[in-house]
Protein backbone atom coordinates (compact mmCIF):
# COMPACT_ATOMS: atom_id res chain seq x y z
CA UNK A 1 0.00 0.00 0.00
CA UNK A 2 1.15 3.50 -0.50
CA UNK A 3 -0.04 7.41 -0.75
CA UNK A 4 0.12 8.64 -3.59
CA UNK A 5 0.06 12.36 -2.81
CA UNK A 6 -1.76 14.90 -0.42
CA UNK A 7 -2.78 18.39 -0.51
CA UNK A 8 -2.79 20.25 2.36
CA UNK A 9 -4.63 23.75 2.60
CA UNK A 10 -4.67 25.81 5.76
CA UNK A 11 -3.53 23.07 7.36
CA UNK A 12 -0.99 24.18 10.38
CA UNK A 13 1.71 26.73 8.99
CA UNK A 14 0.70 25.39 5.34
CA UNK A 15 -1.52 27.78 3.05
CA UNK A 16 -1.15 25.47 0.10
CA UNK A 17 0.54 22.52 -0.86
CA UNK A 18 0.40 19.01 -3.38
CA UNK A 19 2.93 16.63 -2.01
CA UNK A 20 3.21 13.68 -4.59
CA UNK A 21 5.58 10.84 -3.43
CA UNK A 22 7.66 8.08 -4.78
CA UNK A 23 6.34 4.34 -3.68
CA UNK A 24 9.76 4.08 -1.99
CA UNK A 25 11.93 6.41 0.01
CA UNK A 26 10.93 9.80 0.41
CA UNK A 27 12.47 12.81 2.75
CA UNK A 28 11.06 16.05 3.99
CA UNK A 29 14.28 18.34 4.61
CA UNK A 30 14.81 21.65 6.04
CA UNK A 31 15.74 23.41 9.44
CA UNK A 32 13.69 22.86 12.64
CA UNK A 33 10.59 24.27 12.73
CA UNK A 34 9.50 24.68 9.31
CA UNK A 35 6.60 22.30 8.71
CA UNK A 36 8.09 19.13 8.15
CA UNK A 37 6.48 17.28 10.83
CA UNK A 38 3.13 18.68 9.57
CA UNK A 39 3.05 16.92 6.53
CA UNK A 40 3.35 13.61 8.74
CA UNK A 41 0.90 14.30 10.86
CA UNK A 42 -1.48 15.43 8.02
CA UNK A 43 -0.98 12.54 6.08
CA UNK A 44 -1.75 10.48 9.72
CA UNK A 45 -5.35 12.69 10.25
CA UNK A 46 -6.10 11.77 6.41
CA UNK A 47 -5.22 7.53 6.93
CA UNK A 48 -6.60 7.99 10.78
CA UNK A 49 -9.16 10.90 11.16
CA UNK A 50 -6.77 11.72 14.39
CA UNK A 51 -3.43 13.38 14.93
CA UNK A 52 -0.59 11.62 16.17
CA UNK A 53 -0.50 13.75 18.92
CA UNK A 54 -4.09 13.58 20.23
CA UNK A 55 -4.13 17.51 19.24
CA UNK A 56 -8.20 18.89 18.63
CA UNK A 57 -8.69 19.76 15.11
CA UNK A 58 -9.18 23.69 15.72
CA UNK A 59 -4.97 22.96 16.69
CA UNK A 60 -4.73 21.73 12.88
CA UNK A 61 -5.93 24.79 10.98
CA UNK A 62 -3.77 27.59 10.13
CA UNK A 63 -3.59 30.65 12.58
CA UNK A 64 -6.22 33.04 11.55
CA UNK A 65 -8.63 30.52 9.41
CA UNK A 66 -11.69 29.46 10.16
CA UNK A 67 -11.01 25.85 8.38
CA UNK A 68 -8.86 23.38 6.61
CA UNK A 69 -8.75 20.81 3.73
CA UNK A 70 -6.87 18.07 3.10
CA UNK A 71 -6.94 15.47 -0.31
CA UNK A 72 -5.41 12.31 0.36
CA UNK A 73 -4.99 9.75 -2.45
CA UNK A 74 -3.89 6.29 -1.15
CA UNK A 75 -3.47 2.69 -2.61
CA UNK A 76 -4.26 -0.65 -0.72
CA UNK A 77 -4.94 -3.76 -2.53
CA UNK A 78 -4.67 -2.41 -6.11
CA UNK A 79 -7.92 0.01 -5.03
CA UNK A 80 -7.10 3.80 -5.47
CA UNK A 81 -9.24 5.77 -3.14
CA UNK A 82 -9.74 9.82 -2.58
CA UNK A 83 -10.01 10.97 0.72
CA UNK A 84 -11.24 14.42 1.98
CA UNK A 85 -11.09 15.89 4.97
CA UNK A 86 -12.32 19.14 6.41
CA UNK A 87 -11.94 20.73 9.33
CA UNK A 88 -13.87 23.08 10.62
CA UNK A 89 -13.59 25.51 14.14
CA UNK A 90 -16.92 24.49 16.41
CA UNK A 91 -18.14 21.43 15.06
CA UNK A 92 -17.43 17.75 13.32
CA UNK A 93 -14.55 17.30 10.66
CA UNK A 94 -16.58 15.94 7.40
CA UNK A 95 -14.86 13.90 5.42
CA UNK A 96 -15.62 12.10 2.16
CA UNK A 97 -14.36 8.54 0.76
CA UNK A 98 -14.30 8.88 -3.33
CA UNK A 99 -16.69 12.10 -3.19
CA UNK A 100 -19.08 10.41 -1.14
CA UNK A 101 -19.74 11.83 2.39
CA UNK A 102 -19.51 9.29 5.01
CA UNK A 103 -21.41 9.34 8.30
CA UNK A 104 -19.15 7.85 10.89
CA UNK A 105 -15.19 8.54 10.60
CA UNK A 106 -14.89 4.48 11.49
CA UNK A 107 -15.47 4.05 8.07
CA UNK A 108 -12.35 5.56 6.90
CA UNK A 109 -10.22 3.31 9.46
CA UNK A 110 -7.95 0.58 7.63
CA UNK A 111 -8.94 2.19 4.41
CA UNK A 112 -4.79 2.56 4.89
CA UNK A 113 -2.27 1.05 7.20
CA UNK A 114 -0.17 3.64 8.67
CA UNK A 115 2.73 3.43 10.95
CA UNK A 116 4.29 6.90 12.99
CA UNK A 117 7.63 6.61 14.59
CA UNK A 118 9.24 9.70 16.20
CA UNK A 119 11.21 10.28 19.13
CA UNK A 120 8.24 10.63 21.24
CA UNK A 121 7.33 7.14 20.95
CA UNK A 122 10.15 6.37 23.63
CA UNK A 123 7.15 7.40 25.96
CA UNK A 124 5.92 3.87 25.07
CA UNK A 125 8.24 2.46 26.83
CA UNK A 126 9.22 5.11 29.60
CA UNK A 127 6.16 7.28 30.51
CA UNK A 128 2.98 6.45 32.02
CA UNK A 129 -0.17 3.38 30.86
CA UNK A 130 -2.17 5.79 29.56
CA UNK A 131 0.70 6.03 26.22
CA UNK A 132 0.82 2.12 25.93
CA UNK A 133 -3.06 1.78 25.91
CA UNK A 134 -3.15 4.67 23.24
CA UNK A 135 -0.05 2.36 20.91
CA UNK A 136 -2.16 -0.32 21.37
CA UNK A 137 -5.78 0.88 20.38
CA UNK A 138 -4.30 3.04 17.46
CA UNK A 139 -3.14 -0.46 16.12
CA UNK A 140 -5.49 -2.54 16.59
CA UNK A 141 -8.20 0.21 15.54
CA UNK A 142 -6.50 0.10 12.22
CA UNK A 143 -6.11 -3.98 11.88
CA UNK A 144 -9.35 -5.16 13.33
CA UNK A 145 -12.61 -3.17 12.86
CA UNK A 146 -14.95 -5.37 15.30
CA UNK A 147 -12.08 -3.97 18.27
CA UNK A 148 -12.65 -0.39 16.84
CA UNK A 149 -16.26 -1.19 17.34
CA UNK A 150 -16.12 -2.42 21.25
CA UNK A 151 -13.93 0.11 22.09
CA UNK A 152 -15.79 2.97 20.79
CA UNK A 153 -19.25 1.98 22.91
CA UNK A 154 -16.88 0.56 25.53
CA UNK A 155 -15.33 4.50 26.11
CA UNK A 156 -19.68 5.94 25.68
CA UNK A 157 -20.84 3.36 28.20
CA UNK A 158 -17.64 4.56 30.07
CA UNK A 159 -18.65 8.10 30.37
CA UNK A 160 -21.73 7.79 31.02
CA UNK A 161 -21.24 5.64 34.02
CA UNK A 162 -18.45 8.04 35.58
CA UNK A 163 -21.58 10.75 34.76
CA UNK A 164 -23.83 8.31 37.02
CA UNK A 165 -21.61 7.72 39.70
CA UNK A 166 -21.34 11.51 40.31
CA UNK A 167 -24.88 11.85 40.22
CA UNK A 168 -25.04 9.31 42.71
CA UNK A 169 -22.92 11.28 44.95
CA UNK A 170 -26.21 14.06 44.69
CA UNK A 171 -28.98 11.07 44.80
CA UNK A 172 -28.84 7.57 46.08
CA UNK A 173 -32.21 7.55 44.34
CA UNK A 174 -30.61 6.73 40.64
CA UNK A 175 -28.06 3.92 42.19
CA UNK A 176 -30.39 1.84 40.93
CA UNK A 177 -29.64 2.73 37.32
CA UNK A 178 -26.31 1.57 37.70
CA UNK A 179 -26.78 -2.16 37.13
CA UNK A 180 -27.58 -1.03 33.48
CA UNK A 181 -23.98 0.15 32.85
CA UNK A 182 -22.23 -2.19 34.15
CA UNK A 183 -23.79 -4.89 32.24
CA UNK A 184 -22.96 -3.07 29.07
CA UNK A 185 -19.06 -2.05 30.33
CA UNK A 186 -18.64 -5.91 30.91
CA UNK A 187 -19.70 -6.93 27.79
CA UNK A 188 -17.60 -4.54 25.84
CA UNK A 189 -14.45 -4.83 28.33
CA UNK A 190 -14.38 -8.34 28.28
CA UNK A 191 -14.21 -7.93 24.42
CA UNK A 192 -11.44 -5.78 24.34
CA UNK A 193 -9.39 -7.70 26.84
CA UNK A 194 -9.28 -10.64 24.85
CA UNK A 195 -8.36 -8.82 21.63
CA UNK A 196 -5.44 -7.08 23.12
CA UNK A 197 -4.55 -10.60 25.18
CA UNK A 198 -4.13 -12.10 21.62
CA UNK A 199 -2.47 -9.05 19.68
CA UNK A 200 0.27 -8.81 22.68
CA UNK A 201 1.42 -12.40 22.37
CA UNK A 202 1.25 -11.81 18.20
CA UNK A 203 3.22 -9.20 18.72
CA UNK A 204 5.94 -10.37 21.49
CA UNK A 205 6.68 -13.26 19.55
CA UNK A 206 7.43 -11.44 16.45
CA UNK A 207 9.35 -8.33 18.56
CA UNK A 208 11.65 -10.82 20.11
CA UNK A 209 13.42 -11.78 17.07
CA UNK A 210 13.61 -8.29 15.99
CA UNK A 211 15.04 -7.40 19.09
CA UNK A 212 18.22 -10.46 18.90
CA UNK A 213 18.44 -9.40 15.61
CA UNK A 214 18.90 -5.88 16.65
CA UNK A 215 21.78 -6.88 19.90
CA UNK A 216 24.09 -9.17 18.00
CA UNK A 217 21.74 -11.76 20.33
CA UNK A 218 23.24 -10.22 23.05
CA UNK A 219 19.76 -8.72 24.72
CA UNK A 220 16.38 -10.45 24.73
CA UNK A 221 12.97 -8.70 25.66
CA UNK A 222 9.55 -9.94 26.21
CA UNK A 223 6.36 -7.69 26.12
CA UNK A 224 3.72 -8.43 28.48
CA UNK A 225 -0.42 -7.35 28.56
CA UNK A 226 -1.33 -6.48 32.25
CA UNK A 227 -4.80 -6.00 32.03
CA UNK A 228 -6.27 -4.23 34.99
CA UNK A 229 -8.49 -7.52 35.87
CA UNK A 230 -9.14 -10.61 33.94
CA UNK A 231 -11.65 -10.50 31.30
CA UNK A 232 -13.62 -13.27 33.81
CA UNK A 233 -13.46 -11.81 36.79
CA UNK A 234 -14.81 -8.22 35.27
CA UNK A 235 -17.63 -8.90 36.40
CA UNK A 236 -17.76 -9.77 40.07
CA UNK A 237 -14.71 -6.64 40.44
CA UNK A 238 -16.98 -3.85 39.05
CA UNK A 239 -19.54 -5.38 41.49
CA UNK A 240 -17.13 -5.48 44.26
CA UNK A 241 -15.64 -1.81 43.58
CA UNK A 242 -19.16 -0.20 43.15
CA UNK A 243 -19.34 1.60 46.59
CA UNK A 244 -15.18 2.81 46.34
CA UNK A 245 -16.32 4.29 42.45
CA UNK A 246 -19.49 5.72 44.09
CA UNK A 247 -17.38 7.87 46.61
CA UNK A 248 -14.51 8.65 43.65
CA UNK A 249 -16.97 9.58 40.82
CA UNK A 250 -14.63 7.31 38.69
CA UNK A 251 -14.58 3.82 37.12
CA UNK A 252 -11.58 1.68 39.23
CA UNK A 253 -11.81 -1.58 36.90
CA UNK A 254 -11.67 -2.04 33.29
CA UNK A 255 -9.27 -2.12 30.38
CA UNK A 256 -9.19 1.79 30.69
CA UNK A 257 -6.70 0.97 33.33
CA UNK A 258 -4.77 -1.91 31.20
CA UNK A 259 -0.84 -1.32 30.85
CA UNK A 260 1.85 -3.31 28.85
CA UNK A 261 5.15 -3.93 30.09
CA UNK A 262 8.43 -4.95 28.37
CA UNK A 263 10.79 -6.84 30.45
CA UNK A 264 14.25 -7.43 29.06
CA UNK A 265 16.71 -9.90 31.23
CA UNK A 266 13.90 -9.76 34.21
CA UNK A 267 14.17 -5.94 34.26
CA UNK A 268 11.56 -3.66 33.73
CA UNK A 269 12.79 -1.70 31.29
CA UNK A 270 10.38 1.42 31.97
CA UNK A 271 11.63 1.54 35.39
CA UNK A 272 15.27 0.56 35.16
CA UNK A 273 16.18 0.36 31.78
CA UNK A 274 19.08 2.31 29.99
CA UNK A 275 17.97 5.48 27.95
CA UNK A 276 19.69 3.06 25.01
CA UNK A 277 17.89 0.14 26.09
CA UNK A 278 14.74 2.30 25.93
CA UNK A 279 15.97 3.29 22.48
CA UNK A 280 16.26 -0.44 21.12
CA UNK A 281 13.17 -1.28 22.69
CA UNK A 282 10.98 0.87 20.42
CA UNK A 283 12.58 0.58 17.86
CA UNK A 284 12.47 -3.02 18.16
CA UNK A 285 8.35 -2.55 18.72
CA UNK A 286 8.27 -0.19 15.68
CA UNK A 287 9.77 -3.41 13.66
CA UNK A 288 7.61 -5.52 14.68
CA UNK A 289 4.20 -3.28 14.12
CA UNK A 290 5.75 -3.23 10.41
CA UNK A 291 5.51 -7.24 10.14
CA UNK A 292 1.97 -7.65 12.27
CA UNK A 293 0.22 -5.33 9.78
CA UNK A 294 1.82 -7.15 6.59
CA UNK A 295 0.84 -10.60 8.57
CA UNK A 296 -2.57 -9.17 9.07
CA UNK A 297 -3.47 -7.20 5.85
CA UNK A 298 -0.95 -9.08 3.56
CA UNK A 299 0.73 -5.63 2.61
CA UNK A 300 3.41 -3.64 4.38
CA UNK A 301 2.07 -0.34 5.76
CA UNK A 302 3.15 3.17 5.00
CA UNK A 303 5.95 4.15 7.64
CA UNK A 304 6.47 7.77 8.70
CA UNK A 305 9.70 8.53 10.21
CA UNK A 306 9.79 12.03 12.43
CA UNK A 307 13.37 12.61 12.72
CA UNK A 308 14.23 9.58 14.06
CA UNK A 309 17.38 9.18 12.19
CA UNK A 310 19.23 11.77 14.22
CA UNK A 311 18.34 9.95 17.69
CA UNK A 312 19.93 6.33 16.82
CA UNK A 313 23.68 5.29 16.44
CA UNK A 314 24.97 4.57 13.35
CA UNK A 315 24.27 0.52 13.90
CA UNK A 316 20.76 1.44 14.70
CA UNK A 317 20.27 3.39 11.88
CA UNK A 318 21.72 0.85 9.57
CA UNK A 319 19.20 -1.36 10.82
CA UNK A 320 16.42 0.70 10.36
CA UNK A 321 17.06 1.85 7.06
CA UNK A 322 17.60 -2.20 5.84
CA UNK A 323 14.78 -3.28 7.60
CA UNK A 324 12.37 -1.13 5.58
CA UNK A 325 13.43 -1.74 2.31
CA UNK A 326 10.43 -1.96 0.11
CA UNK A 327 8.30 0.11 2.35
CA UNK A 328 6.96 3.17 1.46
CA UNK A 329 8.92 5.44 3.63
CA UNK A 330 7.91 9.37 4.51
CA UNK A 331 10.83 10.80 6.82
CA UNK A 332 11.46 14.04 7.99
CA UNK A 333 15.22 15.60 8.72
CA UNK A 334 17.58 18.51 9.43
CA UNK A 335 19.87 17.66 5.99
CA UNK A 336 20.97 14.96 3.49
CA UNK A 337 24.27 14.89 4.51
CA UNK A 338 24.44 11.07 5.94
CA UNK A 339 22.11 9.86 3.24
CA UNK A 340 24.81 10.71 0.76
CA UNK A 341 27.69 10.07 3.20
CA UNK A 342 26.49 6.48 3.69
CA UNK A 343 25.05 5.81 0.45
CA UNK A 344 21.80 5.30 1.25
CA UNK A 345 19.03 5.79 -1.27
CA UNK A 346 16.34 8.35 -1.56
CA UNK A 347 13.67 8.19 -4.29
CA UNK A 348 12.13 11.81 -3.36
CA UNK A 349 13.38 14.80 -1.93
CA UNK A 350 11.53 17.86 -0.86
CA UNK A 351 13.10 20.65 1.35
CA UNK A 352 10.67 22.66 3.39
CA UNK A 353 10.51 26.36 4.42
CA UNK A 354 8.34 28.04 6.58
CA UNK A 355 5.17 25.68 5.23
CA UNK A 356 6.26 25.39 1.66
CA UNK A 357 7.50 23.04 -0.78
CA UNK A 358 10.73 25.00 -2.39
CA UNK A 359 12.79 22.08 -4.06
CA UNK A 360 11.87 18.38 -5.25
Amino acid sequence: MIIQSIELCNFRNYEREIFEFDSGTNVLYGDNAQGKTNVLEAIFVGGTTKSHKGCRDLEMIRSGQKEAHLRYFAEKGGHLSKVEIHLKKGSSKGIAIDGLPIRNSHELIGLSNIIFFSPEDLGIIRDGPEERRRFMDMELCQLNKTYLYYLTQYKKVLKQRNALLKQIQENKAVKDTLEIWDGQLVEHGKKIISIREEFIESLNEIMKEKHKNLTGGKEDIDIYYKPNCLAEEMENRIFLEGERDIYSGSTSVGPHRDDIIFVSGNMDLRKYGSQGQKRTAALSLKMAEIEIVERTVGEKPILLLDDVLSELDRSRQNYLLENIKGIQTILTCTGLEEFVKNGINIDRTFEIVNGRKIRT
